[in-house]
């Protein structure tokens, strides 16, 4: 719900803070003190085209600003921190509860800024944050259930649980249909191309299994070939140092070689280790020094020996199977192994282009057997559908008797076509019929804006526990009406109210009566200016008696605002109990609050 909208320098409100709570806010005051720039300043949150001819004359600009609490799993949090917002995330009792902050500027000259969690963002942003928030039905602006995606979304959400499991099967087996759809078109209408494809990669396979490449190999020949053109070097490097080791026929005169000494120093140690165990370990240690060396020098004259059989021959072996292997490479990756990844993948899609004819049978056999299944999904989805769409027709016609149009109905057409389409095969229709021998028309068409704001407080009461937002905003709702209709008005208003907050701005005291919180827009000593301000029990019976009497001081009016309070209150809010809004007249608990509104009570 909005707990809060900040207003600054909008039309005749310069600077203004407007409180708001849950349940049924009543928005009042004189004609042309400024109520609709509340309105004006939630529609510029909603992300509604920026006018410049709103901001307050000699202003550089107007600033609205909403805060915004909803359930931590909301779509607007996540919208917001997608953006790059920040949410404060509360909690409160055993749930997490998000606050959301909302901004747009105008300035004088029509530029636009928006902001979402305090972060820059573009108004498409702002817009798609606020339609998950607010729904505003206005006399110029409905916006709620305008779509055709909107109205099926509603339909679809009162129908209720069976028809949303059949619509999650229906989905999962479109997603397979499409998919054979493209295999078998691909199989199809590219026959040549896939003829062409297949050529190509039969001879790519056919030159790597010509030089059939063993993994890793392109690495061992390269360790291989830096051996071999290397191989005086290392000969002289393995005989020098077994010479320097062993001595042997390439030692120079009588020079001592390192066995020699070992041995000497090992002898000397021997002869006195008997007289110290220190002494002993140590002869021991060069013992074992001894026996390494002389390894060592042996396996020098076998690496040295083993060098005389290899030669320029072998060199030349490894250099020209090195040059087949950089062919591979250069075509089909940048190592052998890589070459080899790409001949299995090529053998696995051979096998595919190679087998079309059995393919192409196949997928049309699976075909025919996924679309048998999605027009029963579907045939069983339109029955679903057209029951639901009697029922709420039903409902939201009732409502309509009470709100003043009493030979009023809402139509809603379930049309199925041939296409299969995400949601199935049907087209659904909102149509209003003024009167029994009328032809029903689209919503918006052939009725008033009254008319049309009381239509859509029908459908959303009836909706109000299945397909709710957390914030309904009703503009004049009740323009036209008055006497016994007003009450009903307003004790619909107090029922959608049960399940979300619901800010209604009205000049009628039958509705204002059922406010939870009643705010007062007012006209200071300068014409031009105008506050906001949340009104206590006492203020509240005042403007009650300013609007139905236009004499605040009257103490006749003011019994009768107190009389309609007190009957607004002993006013069953469900009318007969059942809650239209949930199939089979089940009412929700009065605590149920969608998108994080609280109880009112």
């Amino acid at each position: 719900m909005i707990e809060e909208i900040r207003i600054h320098d909008l039309g005749v409100i310069t600077d203004a803070v407007l409180p708001l709570g849950p349940g049924l806010s009543i928005l009042s005051g004189e004609t042309g003190a400024g109520k609709t720039m509340v309105v004006t300043a939630l529609g510029m949150l909603l992300g509604n085209r920026s006018d410049a001819g709103a901001v307050r004359a000699g202003a550089p600009r107007a600033v609205a600003e909403a805060v915004v609490r909803v359930a931590a799993g909301h779509p607007a949090a996540a919208l917001v921190e997608d953006a790059g917002g920040a949410v404060d995330v509360e909690t409160v009792g055993a749930h997490e509860e998000a606050l959301v902050t909302l901004a747009r500027t105008v300035t004088a000259e029509g530029r636009s800024r928006a902001h979402v969690g305090g972060r820059s963002a573009p108004v498409g942003t702002l817009s798609a944050v606020g339609q998950t928030l607010v729904a505003v039905h206005g006399q110029s602006d409905q916006l709620r259930l305008r779509s055709p995606a909107a109205q099926r979304h509603a339909l679809d959400q009162y129908a209720g649980e069976e028809l949303a499991a059949d619509l999650a099967r229906y989905r999962g087996l479109l997603g397979e249909y499409r998919t054979a759809q493209q295999q078998l078109r691909e199989v199809t209408e590219h026959g040549r191309e896939r003829a062409l494809e297949a050529q190509t990669l039969q001879g790519a396979l056919e030159e790597i299994d010509a030089v059939d490449p063993q993994p890793g190999e392109d690495e061992r020949l390269d360790q291989e070939s830096q051996r071999l053109t290397n191989l005086e070097q290392l000969r002289a490097a393995a005989l020098t140092a077994h010479t320097a080791l062993s001595g042997g026929e390439f030692a120079e005169g009588d020079a001592a070689d390192a066995t020699a000494l070992i041995a000497a120093a090992q002898r000397a140690l021997e002869q006195e280790a008997a007289a110290d165990r220190e002494l002993e370990e140590l002869a021991a240690r060069v013992a074992e020094l001894s026996v390494l060396v002389t390894d060592v020098a042996a396996d020098l004259s076998g690496y040295a020996s083993g060098l005389d059989d290899e030669g320029p021959a072998r060199l030349a072996e490894v250099e020209a199977r090195r040059a087949r292997l950089k062919t591979l490479t250069r075509k089909y990756g940048a190592t052998v192994d890589e070459v080899l990844e790409w001949a299995d993948r090529s053998r696995q899609r051979l096998d595919e282009l190679t087998d079309d004819p059995a393919r192409e049978e196949e997928l049309r056999a699976r075909l025919e057997q996924l679309r048998t299944g999605l027009a029963e999904l579907a045939d069983r989805m339109t029955r679903r559908r057209r029951e639901a769409a009697e029922r709420l027709s039903a409902a939201v016609s009732e409502e309509l008797t009470a709100l003043a149009m009493p030979n009023a109905s809402l139509v809603i057409e379930v049309e199925p076509v041939e296409e299969f389409t995400a949601h199935g095969r049907d087209e659904i229709s909102f149509l209003l019929r003024p009167h029994a021998a009328a032809t029903p028309r689209p919503l918006g068409k052939g009725a008033s804006g009254g008319e049309l704001s009381r239509l859509m407080l029908a459908i959303e009461v009836v909706l109000a526990a299945v397909d709710p937002v957390p914030t309904f905003v009703f503009d004049e709702v009740d323009s036209g009406v008055g006497g016994k209709a007003a009450v009903e008005i307003g004790r619909r208003l107090k029922m959608l109210a049960q399940h979300v907050q619901v800010l209604v701005v009205t000049h009628l005291p039958q509705v204002a009566a059922f406010a939870d919180q009643h705010v007062l827009v007012t006209k200071s000593g300068d014409a031009t200016v105008s506050d906001v301000r949340v009104l206590d029990e006492e203020e509240r019976v005042v403007e009650l008696a300013r609007m139905l009497a236009g004499h605040e001081d009257s103490a006749a009016a003011r019994e009768h605002a107190r009389e309609l309070v007190r009957g607004a209150a002993l006013e069953p809010a469900g009318g007969t109990g059942a809650d239209p809004g949930r199939p089979g007249g089940a009412r929700a608990p009065r605590g149920d609050r969608p998108g994080g509104a609280r109880s009112a009570r």
